[in-house]
C-alpha cells in the first residue's frame, strides 16, 4: 500500500440490476435500496428512480437519522445518457425507455453518508469520495 494512503473499512460496492427493481412498486424500491445502503454499502443502480422515489427515499433517510445509531444519511448521485442526442436520438431513446418501463441508459450512486463524503460530476467521469 502507498505511503499516506488511509484504508476504509466495513463497505463492499453492489450493483444493482434493473431488472432486479423493475416489479417492484416504489415502497418496495426504497425499501430494497436502504437495505443495501444500511448494510454499509455503496450502490449502484442500473437506470433511475423516479423523481417521487428520489424524493421519498431522500426524507425516509432523513427520519432514519435520529432512530439509527451512527446513521448519518445518504449521498446520491444520477448520471445520465448523452443530452448531446439530436431529435431522432431522443425520440429512439424514449421508445426505450418506454418499453424498458424506466430510464436504463442512466446509473444512480447511493451510499451512506459515513463513508461517502462527496460524489462529483463531470462530462467524462464520475469522483467518488470516501470518508478515512
Amino acid at each position: 500500500m502507498a505511503k499516506g494512503l488511509g484504508k476504509i473499512k466495513g463497505f463492499s460496492i453492489q450493483f444493482l440490476p434493473y431488472s432486479e427493481i423493475r416489479g417492484l412498486n416504489s415502497a418496495q424500491r426504497i425499501k430494497k435500496i436502504l437495505d443495501i445502503v444500511l448494510g454499509n454499502n455503496i450502490l449502484l443502480v442500473q437506470g433511475r428512480l423516479q423523481a417521487e422515489e428520489e424524493s421519498r427515499l431522500i426524507e425516509d433517510t432523513m427520519a432514519m437519522i435520529k432512530h439509527i445509531k451512527n446513521f448519518k444519511g445518504i449521498e446520491l448521485a444520477v448520471i445520465g445518457g448523452n443530452d448531446k442526442e439530436g431529435i431522432f436520438g431522443k425520440v429512439r431513446t424514449g421508445l426505450v425507455n418506454a418499453i424498458a418501463g424506466g430510464d436504463i441508459g442512466a446509473v444512480t450512486i447511493i451510499g451512506p453518508a459515513t463513508i461517502v463524503k462527496e460524489i462529483k460530476r463531470n462530462p467524462k467521469k464520475i469522483e467518488l469520495l470516501l470518508k478515512k
